[in-house]
């Protein structure tokens, strides 16, 4: 404990700058509750267990947080480890401790690389703890980096899934909240778990070649510091420490070897004000050539999460490059702390930009939490929010809107309101049409064309970047399959009541409330979208309506087969095993996860449960039928040039598009080509056959099934449908 106490004398002397002796007083009291709740306790490092608090409440000195923060910081275990109930810290400090701790002690029992739900619900409690207090989140990032400075006693299995963790989540979240300081030293420690030879080669790297440069760069920055002189301009040089999983993701990113990343140093340049910032460009670039393409001004346009710098690239001597960063001190301050920058100060006032920012943010995740249907989803759309790159594109009003790289005109139409995004049709990039799928560049000026009825469009994701277009756009297609199974239901149950000359309509009310409330549905609503979307069978409520208007239970029902037209969108699948078209006799069976699924009637995957009224229904295509069908077919061919050229020509003749070519390797003189067509019907898939049959290197030419020539696909689509029993 002499080593505690030690220390803990060393974090008031430092506290004592900044807070005022009440103050100092809280966190003292914190401490000696801490000691005393967690007596007895040890970590793996053999240390008493309060070592760990003292040092967490050490990294937020560090950051001047308030005696709240370190408070909690000191207390963040004691609800977990020694079960202090939230009340009593409530009593004994304030209600901001006491839901301080709170909120930090849901965090520790987040395991965010866990099973995917688990991951989920885990990512869904931190968002709600950020939400009600974002110190939250800084004493969990501090927590975490202690945890991983200390993380060389731990066993191999668990250091690799907090480092994974932290390099997954929390370093971004860091990142995202301006905590630059905090976020790379998380990354190198990540990094040196994950990947310890790759992290030592860096390493050892960096510092031969700065040993080797040392000379140079002082020459620069000593000339540097001149020149700013003689120009009356107060600044500091200092040189900036390379990040090691910095230089990683640059040589991955930028297909470069370490040497090309590592022959670039850097050097940062803070005055007094931002227009001293511009007058120090000017002066080095003055002095030095500078490299084109690398001049940035994120003073004039912040990063999203506020960070502002002027960045320049330079030929120094012997054609050394070097980085320059030029800002001013409070810039620097808020660059390397983020969020938590001058936090002790702001009692009344205004939050900094970053806190601002990050509160933007943090509402902008439980909005789209809101939308999520389940924690699974809420994380696979929120993991695009913690991207670093950015853009800066303008509205035509001149107006900055920042996204992360390679994002959309539909992320920029989102980003400016859900509405606009979701009846977007068009877009003009510098007043001139484009695609809605084109990847935006920073400078660009964007103006969104919208049209009066909603033209989202589930093709969207594929391409869109951003959290809040994801989950607006997947709530959308939700509401609108919905809408679609509802109207595909109420059509489904009217087929099946046609035979009794029954109309859902004519269906008393007390008597559809009773039904409903037999198959555990709330409303009428709710049941036509579950047959719509296959979850229920029309055939069996059907029959279950009969039964409840006194139909004669030993009557036997002849029900009509379900009309299909190939237009009913989201809620009818067509199975890949068997890849039925119009003309094929098909039968519907009934996937609690996929809605819909139409299989040929001889397909071998839909034997075993094809006569269940439950899961299977017969279906038939109308005579009106619309859109192209996927078909297989398999063609034997001589093993010459330009065979592949000649087949594409014949499909192309009857207008249709192929959608892939396999082939397996030549056996002999002869090749097996495999090629998925789209197809309007049984007679357009005959004529193009017997074209290609037609051809001199054709030997044979036939139309294939999966459950026949395919059996590698049969334990999938049968476990799927064994599940679904």
């Amino acid at each position: 404990m002499a080593t505690e106490t030690k220390n803990l004398n060393k974090l008031t002397k430092n506290l004592g700058k900044y807070l005022d002796q009440d103050q100092l007083e809280q966190v003292k009291k914190a401490y000696f509750f801490a000691a005393n709740a967690h007596s007895g306790q040890f970590r793996v490092s053999g240390d008493p267990y309060v070592s760990h608090p003292l040092a967490v409440a050490e990294i937020l000195g560090k950051l001047k947080m308030d005696q709240d923060c370190l408070s909690a910081a000191m207390l963040h275990d004691v609800i977990e480890d020694s079960g202090i109930p939230k009340t009593f810290l409530k009593k004994e400090f304030n209600k901001d401790v006491a839901n301080l701790v709170d909120g930090v002690s849901k965090l520790d029992k987040v395991e965010l690389t866990s099973k995917k739900d688990l991951q989920a619900e885990s990512f869904q409690k931190m968002v709600l703890a950020m939400s009600e207090d974002i110190r939250v989140i800084v004493v969990k990032l501090a927590d975490r980096l202690h945890n991983m400075r200390t993380i060389k006693f731990l066993n191999k299995e668990k250091k690799l899934r907090i480092a994974n963790e932290t390099i997954e989540i929390y370093a971004p979240i860091a990142h995202r909240l301006g905590m630059h300081q905090i976020y790379r030293e998380l990354e190198d420690l990540a990094f040196e778990i994950l990947y310890p030879l790759r992290f030592r080669v860096i390493e050892e790297a960096v510092k031969r070649n700065t040993r080797g440069r040392k000379k140079i760069l002082k020459k620069v920055e000593t000339s540097i510091s001149q020149k700013l002189k003689e120009q009356e301009l107060d600044c500091a040089i200092s040189s900036r420490r390379k990040h090691y999983y910095g230089i990683y993701k640059k040589m991955k990113r930028q297909s470069k070897t370490l040497k090309e990343v590592l022959d670039v140093y850097a050097l940062k340049i803070t005055t007094s004000n931002a227009m001293d910032c511009y007058k120090a460009l000017g002066v080095i670039h003055n002095a030095f050539n500078p490299i084109e393409g690398r001049f940035k001004d994120y003073i004039a346009i912040p990063k999203s999460n506020s960070y502002q710098s002027l960045h320049t690239g330079i030929m120094t001597f012997e054609g050394l490059p070097v980085e320059i960063q030029i800002r001013t001190s409070e810039m620097d301050e808020l660059a390397e702390f983020g969020i938590a920058a001058h936090w002790v100060y702001k009692s009344g006032e205004k939050d900094n930009p970053v806190q601002a920012r990050a509160r933007r943010w943090v509402n902008g995740l439980m909005e789209i939490n809101a939308r999520s249907e389940d924690a699974s989803d809420f994380v696979e759309v929120i993991k695009t929010g913690l991207v670093s790159n950015e853009v800066y594109v303008f509205t035509p009003q001149g107006d900055i809107i920042d996204l992360p790289k390679d994002s959309t005109p539909i992320d920029f139409a989102f980003a400016l309101h859900s509405d606009i995004g979701l009846h977007c049709s068009g877009c003009r990039i510098n007043k001139n049409l484009a695609p809605l799928s084109v990847p935006l560049e920073s400078g660009q000026t964007v103006e969104i064309i919208t049209d009066k009825v909603p033209q989202t469009n589930p093709s969207w994701l594929d391409f869109i970047r951003t959290s809040r277009a994801r989950s607006a756009i997947r709530h959308n297609l939700k509401n609108l399959k919905e809408s679609e199974s509802r109207k595909f239901g109420k059509r489904l149950l009217e087929q099946s009541l046609f035979p009794h000359q029954t109309k859902l309509r004519d269906v008393p009310k007390n008597k559809m409330k009773k039904l409903l409330t037999s198959l555990n549905y709330k409303s009428v609503r709710e049941l036509l979208e579950s047959i719509g979307s296959g979850k229920r069978s029309s055939l069996v409520v059907a029959h279950q309506i009969m039964q409840f208007l006194d139909e004669k239970e030993n009557e036997e029902i002849q029900f009509s087969n379900l009309q299909i037209t190939g237009a009913e969108g989201l809620v009818v699948t067509y199975s890949s095993c068997c890849r039925p078209i119009p003309g094929d006799h098909v039968i519907a069976h009934f996937s609690t996860s996929r809605g819909i699924v139409i299989h040929q009637e001889r397909c071998k995957n839909i034997l075993p449960i094809r006569h269940d009224p439950a899961l299977c229904s017969p279906v038939q295509w109308e005579d009106t039928l619309s859109g192209d069908f996927s078909v297989e077919i398999k063609i034997v061919a001589e093993d010459k040039a330009g065979i592949l050229a000649e087949v594409s020509a014949v499909i192309a003749e009857y207008s249709t598009n192929i959608e892939s070519i396999k082939s397996d390797p030549p056996a002999g003189n002869k090749v097996d080509l495999y090629i998925v067509l789209a197809v309007t019907d049984r007679d357009h898939l005959a004529k193009i056959l017997r074209r290609l049959r037609r051809k001199d290197f054709v030997i044979s030419a036939t139309r294939i099934h999966s459950w026949e020539q395919r059996n590698a696909t049969l334990p999938i689509i049968e476990e799927e449908i064994s599940e679904d029993n």
